[in-house]
Parts: structure tokens; C-alpha cells; sequence
């Protein structure tokens, strides 16, 4: 999809990308953060010689060359516009759909710990994603769009899964800072998350209450944007031990998951679970092409 059909106002975001598919990394620019007030901060205040290292050796696209060599400068009034055009993308492709999206990355997460822990960083790198990446220790392979190695030199590797990838793997590092990880994204689904309802919520079915038991239907749609137990009891008008057995029957049958945060602990849907409230059913992973390219020394 093109910049036109983004609308005017994520324009100058979308004319970045150059014609390989390849743009500057934002990210790095903008910093590990999950919140977009605060990227945008960051994105205004960058040095000028780590905003102009980042577009360099960028060729775009004739129509918008212009545009994007003055973006390249850093100049204010150029960022201020390329930041306008990022929480406009955020409001029409991320917003919409983020409670959704934080559950299947969630999930993800969660699958990905259990695994790592359970049976060791080796299984976990083997099933990460065997079709995008393979695993020959030391060396970890990925299918990327030009030959390139990385020694991560005693740093890690910071994985991260993403839900805007496709069916593809993105290797994201600031050669200008040495002691910051490189960072591997990798696809959280293969195909789109299913889509919220008009309100960006989503709905249980009638019937869900004969199949759960309300108190139990109700405790898993108190789930949507993650609770605490102490929460969900507040939400139900129950005891905090009536709600803990609740969340466990869920958890067993893999419609949430539990993970700590600090003192207490955060229950999240599932995408089971949020195909059961009537959101659509997970996507099943699809066929693609065996990596071929190397990747990062680990």
C-alpha cells in the first residue's frame, strides 16, 4: 500500500521507505519504549549527527527525494512533520487494534519463556521460527534481505516479536553504539490479527455464560487488557481466593495466561481465548522459503 492510500496525513512517513522496502530505523531513533508520547520526545530531541547517521546511504524514491532529503538534515521543522506523521499511522494502523495485538504478543512471550526455561536457549532458538531461522551454534541464521554478520561481542540479542513484519524477520542494531543489543523481530502471527469490533472491544457471546459459567465468562472478558487478581475480584464482587481459582481453570485451558509483575501478577487473554469471546480464530502459520542468509555471531 502506497503513501497515497495511507491518506495525506501519514504521508511523509510512508515516503521514506525507499525503493528496496528498507527505510530508516525509527526505533533506534526513537528508543525502547511502549509508549508513543514518549517515542516522539525522544524522536525530537536526537543528537543531529545520530538522526543524519541513521538516513544515510538511503536512496528514495524520485517523487519524494526532496522531502526526504530535507528530512534527513534533522532540521525541526522537517521532524516535527515526520512525528505528526507517525501518531497518524499509530492512530489508524497500531490504536485500533492494540488490545488485541498486546494479547497475541503476549502469548507469544509467555510460550517463548516457558520454552526457554523449560528446555534451554538451544530449543528455543531450534523453535523460534525453523522456517526464518535455523540455529547452528554459535552462529544463528536468518533470512534477510542482504549477506551482513554481527558479532553481538558479549551484548545478547534482544528478540522481539512483532505483529507488522509479514511473514519476515527484521535485524535492527546501532552500529554507533557498541554497548546497546541488537534486536531480531520476528512475525507473532502469520496474517493479520483478527480485527476489534467497531468500539475496539471485545464481545462474549450470548451463550458464553452456559458454557464458562458467568462469574468465569466474565473473568476471562476482565482479562482483555490484563488484570491482577485483586483486580478481577474487584470487577466480579468476589473474594480474591474465588477469583485466583478462576484465573487457574482459565489458565489451564489456555484462554489466559499469569505472568509477574513485581508484587502481584497480570492475567492476560489468549488468542484462544479471545476467538472464544467471538473475536475470530487464531491464524494457522503458512509456507515459506528456508533462510539462506547469516546472521548474528550468539
Amino acid at each position: 500500500m502506497g503513501p497515497r492510500d495511507r491518506g495525506a496525513d501519514t504521508r511523509p512517513l510512508t515516503s521514506l521507505v525507499e525503493r528496496g522496502g528498507i527505510g530508516p530505523d525509527l526505533l533506534a531513533l526513537a528508543g525502547d519504549t511502549p509508549f508513543i508520547d514518549h517515542a516522539v520526545d525522544n524522536l525530537l530531541h536526537v543528537s543531529d549527527s545520530r538522526w543524519q547517521s541513521e538516513f544515510k546511504n538511503i536512496t528514495f524514491r524520485p517523487q519524494y527525494a526532496s522531502w526526504a532529503n530535507a528530512v534527513a538534515t534533522g532540521r525541526l521543522k522537517e521532524r516535527q512533520e515526520l512525528v505528526a506523521a507517525l501518531r497518524a499511522c499509530h492512530q489508524l494502523l497500531v490504536a485500533p487494534s492494540w488490545n488485541r495485538a498486546r494479547t497475541e504478543l503476549v502469548a507469544m512471550s509467555t510460550r517463548h519463556s516457558d520454552l526457554m526455561l523449560g528446555d534451554g536457549v538451544d530449543a528455543f532458538l531450534r523453535e523460534l521460527d525453523p522456517e526464518l531461522i535455523r540455529w547452528r551454534r554459535p552462529v544463528l541464521e536468518a533470512s534477510y534481505p542482504r549477506q551482513v554478520e554481527v558479532r553481538l561481542q558479549g551484548r545478547g540479542l534482544v528478540i522481539t516479536p512483532t505483529l507488522f513484519a509479514g511473514n519476515a524477520v527484521s535485524f535492527l542494531w546501532d552500529p554507533l553504539d557498541i554497548t546497546q543489543a541488537p534486536r531480531l523481530t520476528v512475525p507473532a502471527v502469520h496474517g493479520a490479527p483478527t480485527a476489534p469490533d467497531s468500539n475496539g472491544s471485545v464481545g462474549a457471546p450470548a451463550n458464553l455464560g452456559a458454557l464458562l459459567g458467568r462469574t468465569r465468562a466474565a473473568a476471562l472478558k476482565g482479562t482483555v487488557e490484563g488484570a491482577s487478581t485483586t483486580e478481577l475480584a474487584g470487577q466480579l464482587g468476589i473474594s480474591v481466593a474465588a477469583a485466583s481459582q478462576h484465573t487457574a481453570i482459565l489458565r489451564n485451558a489456555r484462554l489466559i495466561t499469569t505472568s509477574r509483575r513485581g508484587g502481584s501478577v497480570l492475567h492476560l487473554i489468549t488468542p484462544l481465548g479471545v476467538a472464544l469471546l467471538g473475536g475470530g480464530t487464531p491464524s494457522a502459520p503458512g509456507g515459506r522459503d528456508s533462510p539462506t542468509c547469516r546472521g548474528p555471531r550468539v
